[in-house]
């Protein structure tokens, strides 16, 4: 009677567990670097499981000494075939967690005054390079990221790439930059000055950027569409050998 309660229970985690990845509300946290930088931001972790609760422990006394006894808190411990069926890739620190999704406002985050740069992604093709992006706009202090098109930049693998560091700025998504017109631009960027990265613009240099700039990356293959680099204040390029 036991086998088969217990059978009920880790299928129930399993549900729990595919149905966060799809949760606008939510976010899975796959792996222990991305719950890590989670709790270090102050993210409201509601579940955490873990197939090797040792693993767990040794990596957080080493790697994050000021989690100890935070994070893994709690943690039900489920057998490996249960684990597995919890991600279609899971990680091999043996950890995965449910996450809220914090609540954000685009005016908000385009008015907010602080002098930092807003970076904008437009339509990127790869939940990985977007986790790369917001790992380097938090360690740059960026004022946010914002995306457009299809993907969503909370999306599981996307935390892989920041190493859980969208808890770290403010990430939302867009349906479209809305720079048709002055009227749309204004209401879309407030004032802030958009810039424009491109092969083709001056080459980046102290001082190049103004504060408060909205600085618009294209995407991986076809760099920045036509309609983003006319509506630029300004473009410039990244030095690269």
């Amino acid at each position: 009677m036991r086998r088969n309660s217990d059978s009920l229970n880790y299928q129930a985690t399993i549900d729990r567990f595919r149905r966060a990845r799809s949760d606008p509300s939510l976010v899975a946290l796959e792996g222990f670097h991305a719950l890590k930088h989670a709790l270090r931001f102050a993210a409201a972790v509601l579940e955490t499981v873990t197939v090797a609760p040792e693993q767990l422990i040794r990596l957080t006394d080493s790697l994050a000494p000021e989690l100890s006894g935070i994070l893994g808190k709690d943690a039900a411990v489920v057998p490996d075939q249960v684990f597995r069926q919890l991600s279609p890739v899971p990680p091999s620190t043996g950890v995965i967690a449910i996450a809220q999704r914090p609540h954000l406002s685009l005016p908000k985050m385009f008015n907010d005054p602080m002098p930092a740069p807003l970076v904008l992604l437009e339509n990127p093709r790869s939940h990985g390079n977007i986790g790369a992006a917001i790992r380097v706009a938090a360690a740059a202090g960026a004022a946010g990221v914002i995306t457009t098109g299809e993907h969503d930049p909370w999306h599981p693998s996307a935390l892989v790439g920041s190493a859980g560091l969208h808890f770290a700025l403010p990430v939302a998504r867009a349906d479209t930059l809305s720079l048709e017109n002055k009227s749309e631009r204004s209401r879309f960027l407030g004032r802030r000055t958009l810039v424009a990265v491109d092969p083709g613009g001056e080459p980046l240099r102290p001082g190049l950027i103004p504060e408060r700039a909205a600085l618009a990356f294209g995407s991986e293959r076809d760099g920045a569409s036509a309609e983003l680099l006319a509506a630029a204040d300004c473009c410039i390029a990244i030095p690269m050998e």
